[in-house]
């Protein structure tokens, strides 16, 4: 069969090896588009740990949402989340503590406690008192290094940013330091959890802290990421 154009006749072979060679240019220009989209995609993928076994020793450190101001002792989160995990979780949340005064004790906790796990949830105190932002993340970032040093896995909580936008529409969303450090540091990340707890004013004792309702509703959060990222097994 031919096809008869101005330059002559070409033959059913050459249409369709030009066919094929548009094809193969629009699947390369396609991988052009794709390629950056894929790597980008790639350096989001969820980052997992090993699961941690009922009845191991897990660390919350932190400050007073950590500790469960607003609630009794045991509806803060830890305890909620022992019961709901099988782990011996010891609360190291201490109200009013800045990421400086959480890296003071952290040696010493590990070296009581020897956790398979650490949980870390600080920094609000650093933002709400206008401390230099370079500081804190290099307080939590020694912090999850000691943690690793003592065979600790690390989980990461990212902790609300105050804005004036969060005062005036009652909106949260978690300090973007947190996201950065976990990727730099291959961490698996809780995102969200006090930025929608803290945003509820039913799941609220205060502007800054949970009441119980808050404290469960976080706890079932963190349950999630935690099987999520392998930490715990489903």
């Amino acid at each position: 069969m031919a096809y008869l154009g101005r330059k002559g006749p070409k033959t059913f072979q050459d249409l369709s090896g030009a066919s094929s060679r548009r094809t193969a240019l629009r699947g390369l220009a396609a991988l052009a588009v794709a390629a950056p989209l894929l790597a980008a995609c790639s350096k989001r993928q969820a980052i997992h740990g090993q699961a941690v076994p009922a009845g191991a020793t897990v660390l919350a450190l932190g400050d007073s949402i950590t500790f469960g101001t607003g609630a009794a002792a045991e509806a803060s989160y830890p305890s909620v989340l022992a019961g709901l995990t099988g782990w011996r979780i010891v609360n190291a949340g201490v109200p009013g503590h800045t990421s400086a005064q959480a890296l003071e004790r952290t040696a010493a906790l590990l070296a009581e406690h020897q956790p398979a796990l650490v949980l870390l949830g600080i920094g609000g105190n650093d933002f709400l008192r206008r401390m230099d932002e370079s500081a804190t993340r290099a307080n939590i970032e020694r912090i999850v290094q000691l943690c690793k040093d003592s065979g600790a896995q690390v989980l990461l909580i990212a902790i609300p940013r105050p804005t004036l936008a969060a005062r005036v529409t009652g909106s949260l969303d978690d300090h973007p330091m947190y996201g950065e450090i976990a990727e730099r540091l291959r961490l698996p990340l809780h995102r969200q959890g006090w930025s929608e707890v803290l945003a509820n004013e039913a799941l609220r004792s205060d502007a800054i802290h949970a009441n119980a309702a808050g404290y469960a509703a976080f706890a079932q959060g963190l349950l999630a990421t935690l099987r999520a990222t392998h930490l715990l097994k489903p």
